[in-house]
């Protein structure tokens, strides 16, 4: 099959940030009763233990971070905020760690969310980078609308927001070409960059417990491939609305959790079933934990009704892209030469993420006999490259009203 209906090659590299997981608070006010809450209410999880409460507000001692000169700033605890015009930036102790972090299956995961249950180690935060690079390639940086938004106008300092920031890779790089901006960069541990630019800040924060702390703050608002980890999104959304100000932006990008084939439609295998397509077996089983979990799943199937539906939201544009799953478009074409690329490093991604998902399929009571199976036969069938699977990424990006 040929690439023929797939995107046209970018012409224009800017870099997005893939980042997966969500993020922790523990101050919010109440809301208003204009202001739809989060919902704290999860699906059943019959399936999967609850490692903890997430509605539990947790505080860290300021003693748990050694100051260096890189910089981080949480949101666990007011009197951790820097006072110093500069934010100050904090390394992770292993007394930190021991609080942020827990170990399931052989990996680090966060040690505050029961609903986001993806590693937070290194392993995955290379992962997380590498996506990004390919990311840039198909969908760019950011919506041209950013740049004039975020511009110097000499009248209020412009503010940006990345919720769920993973390595911090793409607020970091939005800090280092804006840098007469404000950058926040939100997840459930700390960033650990040492490279941290003086006008970006790290915060630990739970998204599900709200945003109301943010509201009216920034310019713009960043969220991507954080579904997993998220409760209620379309509540999120509304919240978003408020975070932002005036005229601001609203960039979004989601994953559905199921792979297609040639004819766009969606391969969600039923529970108990053992047969390929491999790939798409094994996200059919992750789709199935992260909604057991607690996590929107099918965010991205609804972001562009949520966003065209909300009053405070104008000019919504969708974006989706079909990225092959492993190498299989046959061409020599450029065209199917980009996609092709693309392509190699998403199998590598996805390889990547099924080690990851291990302890989200595990914790949902899979044995691991049948996980490692599933695994090795879909890696088999990504380094075959003979499988003709589509993953659906959907870009949506709104203004809000002035």
């Amino acid at each position: 099959m040929s690439a023929e209906d797939l995107p046209a090659v970018p012409t224009a590299c800017h870099t997005y940030n893939p980042t997966l997981s969500p993020c922790l608070a523990s101050h919010h006010t109440p809301l208003d009763n204009n202001t739809m809450p989060l919902s704290r209410h999860s699906t059943s999880m019959d399936d999967a233990d609850s490692d903890c409460d997430s509605d539990h507000s947790t505080r860290m001692s300021l003693e748990s971070f050694t100051q260096s000169n890189a910089s981080s700033r949480t949101s666990v605890d007011v009197s951790m905020r820097s006072s110093s015009p500069t934010p100050s930036v904090y390394s992770v102790t292993s007394s930190l760690r021991a609080q942020a972090y827990i170990q399931e299956y052989g990996r680090d995961l966060n040690n505050y969310s029961d609903v986001y249950r993806l590693p937070a180690d290194q392993e995955e935060l290379q992962r997380l980078d590498d996506q990004y690079e390919m990311f840039c390639k198909v969908m760019g940086k950011y919506p041209d609308s950013l740049p004039a938004i975020l511009a110097d106008d000499g009248f209020e300092v412009k503010a940006v927001l990345d919720l769920g920031c993973g390595s911090g890779i793409w607020i970091m790089d939005v800090a280092r070409e804006f840098p007469h901006c404000s950058a926040v960069a939100v997840d459930l541990v700390p960033m650990q960059s040492i490279q941290m630019p003086a006008n970006c800040r790290s915060e630990v924060d739970d998204i599900n417990l709200g945003l109301e702390h943010f509201y009216g703050d920034f310019n713009v608002v960043h969220a991507q491939l954080i579904a997993a980890g998220i409760r209620d999104y379309h509540a999120m959304i509304n919240q978003i609305s408020h975070v932002l100000r005036p005229g601001g932006l609203v960039d979004i990008t989601e994953y559905p959790f199921y792979f297609t084939g040639p004819d766009k439609k969606p391969i969600i295998k039923p529970k108990g079933t053992f047969e390929p397509p491999w790939t798409a077996l094994w996200m059919s089983y992750a789709n199935r934990a992260i909604s057991a979990r607690g996590g929107s799943s099918d965010a991205a199937l609804h972001l562009p009704d949520w966003m065209r539906s909300n009053p405070a939201f104008e000019d919504v544009v969708v974006r989706d892209f079909w990225m092959p799953a492993s190498p299989w478009l046959k061409g020599n074409d450029p065209h199917t030469i980009f996609w092709n690329d693309i392509a190699t490093t998403l199998r590598e991604d996805m390889k990547a993420f099924m080690k990851s998902g291990r302890p989200l399929l595990l914790g949902h009571g899979l044995p691991a006999d049948f996980v490692d199976a599933m695994e090795h036969n879909a890696c088999q069938e990504l380094d075959e490259a003979k499988t003709p699977l589509y993953a659906l990424i959907r870009n949506v990006h709104a203004r809000k009203r002035h």
